[in-house]
C-alpha cells in the first residue's frame, strides 16, 4: 500500500464514504484532534503501572473507533462506533481507580511526575477533541455516545493522572489565586 496518494495537496480529504472534504472541515477537525489525543496517549504509555497501561490500551483502541466513526458521515448499523457500554466502562474504570484517591479539598494544578503531567496534558487535548465534536454535532448528525465517551474520557485522565502521581508520591498543588 502507498502511503501518499497526492489526493490531499490541495486541501481536500476523502471521508469514510469517498465524499471531499476541506481538511478545515469541522469534521476533519473533530477526528484529527481524536488522532491527536490518541497518539498523545501513546506516548506517555508505559506509566509505570500496569493497571494504568492497560486502561490507556483499550482507551486507545476507543478513540479509534471514534476516529472512524466521525470519519463516516453515513455510517451503518455494522460500522465501529462507540456504544454505551463503551462509556459504561470508562466510568468503571475511573470508579476503581478513584477509590485508591483521597477526595478533592479544591483545584489542582496539572502536573506532578512525568507519566502524572502527561496524563493531565492528554486531558486537555481530550477536552479541545470534546468540543471540535461539540462543533461537528451543531452541523451535522453525530453519535451521542462519542461525544459523551470524550467528556468522560477527560474525567477518567484527570483521575488516572492523580492516581499516577499519589503512586508516585508527587504532591498534588492547588492554585493561589
Amino acid at each position: 500500500m502507498k502511503i501518499y496518494t497526492g489526493r490531499g495537496d490541495e486541501g481536500m480529504t476523502d471521508l469514510q464514504n469517498m465524499s471531499r472534504v476541506s481538511k478545515t472541515s469541522r469534521r476533519i477537525e473533530a477526528y484529527g484532534t481524536v488522532d491527536e489525543a490518541n497518539a498523545l496517549i501513546g506516548t506517555l504509555r508505559p506509566t509505570g503501572y500496569d493497571d494504568v497501561d492497560e486502561i490507556l490500551e483499550r482507551v486507545q483502541n476507543h478513540l479509534h473507533i471514534i476516529q472512524a466513526d466521525f470519519a463516516n458521515p453515513e455510517p451503518d448499523e455494522d460500522d465501529p462506533q462507540v456504544r454505551e457500554e463503551h462509556v459504561d466502562r470508562l466510568e468503571q474504570w475511573i470508579d476503581e481507580i478513584n477509590d485508591e484517591l483521597e477526595p478533592l479539598q479544591s483545584f489542582i494544578l496539572p502536573g506532578g511526575s512525568e507519566s502524572g503531567a502527561a496524563l493531565h496534558h492528554a486531558r486537555a487535548v481530550v477536552r479541545r477533541a470534546e468540543r471540535r465534536a461539540v462543533a461537528l454535532a451543531t452541523d451535522e448528525p453525530v453519535n451521542e455516545h462519542a461525544v459523551t465517551y470524550l467528556n468522560r474520557l477527560s474525567d477518567a485522565l484527570f483521575v488516572f493522572g492523580r492516581a499516577v502521581n499519589a503512586r508516585d508520591g508527587e504532591r498534588e498543588e492547588s492554585p493561589t489565586y
